[in-house]
């Protein structure tokens, strides 16, 4: 394959720079995950871009809600034929909603459908009728891939009878994954995935996008930040994962072509969904104690994390959505949180480290992956024990796994949530989403208030063009999660995303804002479709 045809990309999704996943193409397979691949080869029932403030119809043609908005009815492209003949339906996105509430809280998504819908049925071939427990206004938009949210559509005739939690939808014999896209998988082993174009795709022949120019995609797992670098240097890499800040100054100067989402003017990126907090686990003492909470968030000066962590090219964050006003959840403030751990009967002892009445340390150990932990932890660490946290740092290899099993004391992690409307935020507090298996829309807090969940089922009840309303539930639902400081948050997110101009043009920038960059999140279709060769 011609490198002028061949998309390259280097992804930290992997462990230890190989793919423990090279085998699971089933998004819903515990242990799977949309980011590492998967996601290009489920096309959804409509895509939103935030940054154009569009959707786009997909797999679905139209939708539409009934009054009380108790039923959603919803008309699929006709014509459409998955890549082993078969052809596409309603009954593939019923079977996979049916399938979803059956299954529950084993898969991702399985909570989100079980708790509102009451059936989905196919009333015509291409049809579905969808009635719901409780008005359900943002169930298509849930549906809807932005982000890393939107439900996956499978194959009825390949997944059923199958067992969703292991079934791996891959053997090459068989040209599996089966797919609508026009993508298949020529190899995949621990070290890449390699995805080559079909030679045709009904959604090019419908005009809904051209053919992508991209031939071929290949996924290589992160090796570390010195060796992306060299990689974009020299031109063996076309995108990747986001660098540190001060690391981009060198790419710029060794190699001319490489640009972000701001060109080579800082922030490097843009400000994502993914505002970063200190998650401490609320099951654990003493971190079940909101004055706990609330000492280590005053102990914290956030400026300090965005001066230090990112030379400058971040921002601090109030609360876990992104671009809201300022609250006191910043206040830089360890008086306040020496009398919170005072009045609960901590005191220091000779090394200055805060212990309760039986002699034990204010101990935070506290887990980082990714761009996040190298950039925040040091910071964090060193802050924290100024005032007496015996903190420590580490960047376990599995810290997905633990950290979405609860195995964690404390974590930097980020909030993938709303975009434009505030329940997926809210949602990842509620009860009923703690230990959900995947890494979106769970409640990693692991913090539970029961009027605080039924606030948020108010809110999902409620018309999205309600705005008074929604901003009334919004209000009530701080007025217990401040106070509460599930966790804490630091500073926002921002996708430094290196972007080479040698090989491919029109990449998604500020001047280009079509969508957003991330080739992890489920519009990378997008991308791919939007990409133009800079050789002929």
């Amino acid at each position: 394959m011609p490198r002028n045809r061949t998309l390259t990309l280097v992804w930290s999704g992997s462990r230890e720079g190989r793919w423990i996943d090279y085998e699971l193409w089933n998004p819903y397979a515990i242990g799977s995950n949309h980011q590492n691949g998967p996601g290009i080869f489920y096309e959804p029932l409509a895509y939103y871009s935030a940054f154009a403030d569009k959707e786009y119809m997909w797999l679905a043609e139209s939708y539409k809600y009934s009054p009380d908005f108790k039923e959603l009815t919803i008309k699929t492209r006709s014509g459409i034929k998955w890549s082993d003949g078969a052809p596409f339906s309603a009954d593939d996105v019923t079977y996979t909603l049916n399938t979803l509430k059956e299954l529950g809280p084993k898969v991702r998504w399985g909570v989100d459908v079980q708790q509102f819908m009451q059936e989905a049925k196919t009333t015509a071939p291409n049809t579905v009728v969808i009635k719901f427990k409780v008005p359900a206004p943002r169930f298509f938009y849930f549906m809807t891939y932005k982000y890393d949210i939107g439900v996956y559509i499978v194959p009825k005739h390949i997944f059923q009878g199958q067992d969703w939690t292991t079934f791996k939808h891959y053997d090459a014999a068989k040209d599996w994954p089966v797919t609508t896209s026009p993508w298949k998988v020529a190899f995949t082993s621990p070290q890449q995935k390699v995805v080559d174009r079909r030679n045709e795709w009904w959604a090019a022949k419908a005009g809904l996008a051209p053919m992508p120019k991209v031939e071929r995609n290949i996924w290589l797992p992160s090796a570390g930040e010195q060796q992306l670098a060299q990689a974009l240097i020299t031109n063996q890499v076309d995108m990747s994962q986001g660098m540190q800040p001060a690391t981009y100054v060198t790419v710029f100067r060794q190699n001319p072509k490489i640009t972000t989402h701001t060109g080579q003017k800082p922030p490097y990126g843009y400000m994502d969904w993914w505002p970063i907090s200190l998650y401490v686990n609320n099951e654990k003492p003493p971190f079940n104690d909101k004055d706990v909470r609330w000492a280590l968030s005053y102990f914290i000066d956030r400026q300090q994390i965005v001066d230090v962590g990112y030379v400058g090219a971040s921002q601090v964050a109030p609360l876990p959505l992104p671009l809201l006003a300022k609250h006191n959840t910043l206040e830089f403030n360890p008086k306040k949180g020496d009398d919170l751990l005072t009045h609960k009967g901590w005191k220091k002892d000779s090394a200055g480290i805060w212990t309760d009445a039986q002699g034990g340390k204010l101990k935070l150990d506290i887990i980082g992956f990714g761009a996040s932990g190298p950039a925040i932890g040091p910071v964090l660490i060193e802050l924290l024990k100024r005032q007496g946290v015996d903190a420590s740092l580490s960047l376990p290899p599995d810290f997905d796994d633990r950290f979405q099993k609860g195995q964690y004391t404390g974590a930097i992690y980020g909030h993938g949530g709303s975009v434009n409307d505030p329940y997926h935020t809210l949602r990842l507090y509620q009860s009923v989403s703690v230990a959900v298996p995947g890494a979106h829309l769970v409640n990693f807090a692991r913090w539970k208030n029961e009027a605080y969940n039924k606030i948020v089922d108010d809110v999902f009840v409620t018309d999205m063009a309600n705005k008074a309303r929604l901003t009334e539930l919004f209000r009530k639902a701080m007025e217990i999660w401040i106070p509460e400081l599930p966790d804490i948050p630091l500073v926002h997110n921002f996708h430094r995303i290196p972007m080479n101009t040698t090989y491919w043009t029109n990449w998604p920038t500020e001047q280009n804002p079509y969508v957003n960059g991330a080739f992890w999140h489920l519009t990378y279709a997008m991308v791919l479709w939007n990409l133009q060769p800079s050789q002929q």
